[in-house]
């Protein structure tokens, strides 16, 4: 497995089918040219075979820190530790990026999800909410 951080569309294309949906171009070359904005993709036999995407955010009084925006490990890939090789990925460029910590939001039924972040190191934290607005 090689991980690699992906700034170009052409390869981010080429692992569409790791996303929920297909990339919209548009959306996908925005995402790539915004500074703090990452994928990381796992080839296996130059083969994309799972991404993970982080956006850094910075607030004035607690200074940066990485959302893991996304997971996505093909099918034929899972249970070879890929989805923790890539979250750990990302914790470290957070790290190299002097973010203080990294953070994900999951389905509170998505065991799998779980098994990984937790096997690369998080932690859940107890009372905390999701709340969301949808907007269009």
């Amino acid at each position: 497995m090689d991980i690699r951080r992906v700034v170009s569309l052409d390869p981010l294309l080429a692992a569409g089918h790791l996303f929920d949906d297909p990339p919209r171009p548009d959306a996908a070359e925005r995402f790539l040219a915004a500074e703090g904005h990452h994928l990381l993709v796992a080839y296996v036999d130059e083969v994309p075979a799972g991404m993970v995407t982080g956006v850094e955010m910075t607030h004035p009084d607690k200074g940066t820190e990485m959302f893991l925006y996304e997971l996505g490990v093909e099918a034929a890939f899972r249970g070879r530790g890929l989805g923790r090789s890539l979250v750990t990925a990302l914790g470290e460029l957070a790290r190299e990026r002097g973010c203080y910590g990294m953070w994900v939001v999951t389905e509170g039924d998505n065991a799998p999800a779980k098994a990984t972040y937790r096997a690369a190191g998080g932690v859940a934290e107890e009372g905390q909410a999701v709340l969301v607005w949808t907007f269009g």
